[in-house]
């Protein structure tokens, strides 16, 4: 198990490139599913969880080219529907939580989709019944095996129809459209998840021939087509890693300039970390974190304390409440995090209070936050990564804190950011990989 060892308190200087976005990565890289043709991605980030799912999809048969760095070629020209029955594909589809977003485009090109039960982050259940309901009502039948932990999926002809989503699950709606484009006639989906990655997702599957309209809104409409073709898909930049990167510098000190983060696909994002009092410019499409003595945390009008809650898209994103968090322990004033997606995400605030940081763990959901305006400095412990945001945010305390920092398990941390140690490192942190 890898670890890293950080020295903290050294302020950072200098440009960062966000990666390619994870979660739109997950989603775009099971399209090529769809067609026999050639499909070209670019901007890929060179993580575990991606890297897993490239190795999931050459398992499956897809033809796998590398371009360059962070572009492959795809082609799902022959496809070993036999070997999704092995267990090598169950061991290989457990150990990754985007392997759930095969089924839909398996489903709707040749009628079967498998998926063992898959695995992830330990922040709370992550039900799949809302994308195994949509692809049901499109016509598929549904079977579980509980001994295998097993779901199968079969429908030889789907056929569009109305669908009204139980809850905005930005993968369970890409799911669903994605067996949706090749149905018979014509498909609605109300309450879809209208996130960047989705609205991506679907700018793709429209270049490839489908025809989605109401792209960005809460109400899809797919008219199936027979065939889908070939294309060429770039991938945004990564906004919870732009996200991370505007709380490293407000809590460090840090004057940073963070390259190309297209700024029109941000959402609400910049608008709530300057509600923490962190000034945030707009220099083109890069953003400039200047260095900051103290950062002051707004409070609403009538005087009562903020807080920052996440809901689905165009609401705040539930990935960066763990870096809001983390941000807010050295600001002047007090915030109420209110994390209501995942009940375990919230846990790692134990680490940061051993810190010295000044929390008080509500429940599962909440916390507050009493900033210290830099008044005390956070002290270096030694502490276990849960999953890849917490991951990050401590790894954020540990470059603030005075001392040496020791964070195990930074596998996690590695299924979701490309080389932190190395870009940080640049600009004049201390952190050493060790094991």
């Amino acid at each position: 198990m890898a670890s890293f060892e950080i020295h903290g308190g050294k302020p950072l200087k200098g440009e960062l490139i966000p990666q390619g976005a994870k979660n739109e990565a997950l989603q775009v890289l099971c399209a090529p599913l769809l067609t026999p043709e050639k499909v070209t991605i670019s901007n890929i980030p060179d993580i575990v969880d991606v890297n897993k799912l490239i190795g999931l999809l050459q398992a499956m048969g897809v033809k796998i080219e590398k371009v360059e760095k962070g572009t492959y070629i795809f082609q799902a020209k022959d496809i070993n529907l036999e070997y999704m029955q092995t267990e090598d594909f169950k061991k290989r589809g457990s150990s990754l939580r985007g392997s759930v977003m095969i089924v839909g485009p398996m489903l709707a090109r040749f009628g079967v989709g498998y998926l063992p039960k898959p695995g992830g982050d330990k922040i709370g259940r992550r039900r799949l019944d809302t994308h195994f309901a949509g692809m049901m009502q499109l016509g598929a039948e549904f079977n579980y095996d509980a001994g295998e932990h097993f779901y199968a999926v079969e429908g030889k002809k789907l056929k569009g129809t109305y669908i009204h989503m139980d809850e905005a699950s930005v993968t369970g709606t890409a799911n669903i459209v994605m067996a949706a484009v090749l149905a018979e006639g014509t498909t609605t989906i109300y309450n879809a998840a209208c996130e960047p990655y989705l609205q991506q997702l679907c700018k793709m599957l429209n270049s490839m021939g489908a025809k989605i309209t109401g792209i960005s809104s809460n109400m899809l409409t797919i008219k199936g087509v027979k065939k889908l073709g070939g294309c060429y898909h770039r991938i945004l930049p990564d906004m919870i890693e732009i996200g991370s990167f505007i709380g490293l510098a407000a809590v460090t000190g840090s004057e940073i300039t963070i390259k190309d983060v297209s700024w029109e696909n941000l959402g609400i994002i910049p608008t709530i970390f300057r509600r923490l009092g962190i000034k945030i410019e707009k220099k083109g499409d890069d953003m400039f974190i200047p260095k900051q003595k103290s950062y002051e945390i707004e409070t609403f009008i009538d005087g009562s304390i903020m807080t920052i809650a996440d809901a689905p898209w165009p609401g705040f994103t539930p990935d960066l409440l763990s870096i809001i968090l983390v941000t807010a322990v050295q600001a002047k004033g007090s915030v109420l995090v209110h994390q209501k997606m995942f009940e375990s995400r919230l846990f790692f605030v134990d680490k940061l209070i051993d810190m010295g940081a000044q929390i008080i763990l509500c429940d599962p959901h909440r916390a507050t936050v009493i900033g210290m305006d830099r008044k005390t400095q956070l002290r270096g412990i030694q502490m276990t990564s849960p999953d890849i945001r917490a991951g990050v945010s401590l790894l954020i305390a540990a470059l603030s804190a005075k001392g040496k920092s020791t964070i195990h398990n930074i596998e996690q941390i590695d299924r979701g950011y490309q080389d932190i140690d190395i870009r940080l490192n640049n600009l004049g942190a201390d952190i050493r990989r060790i094991g």
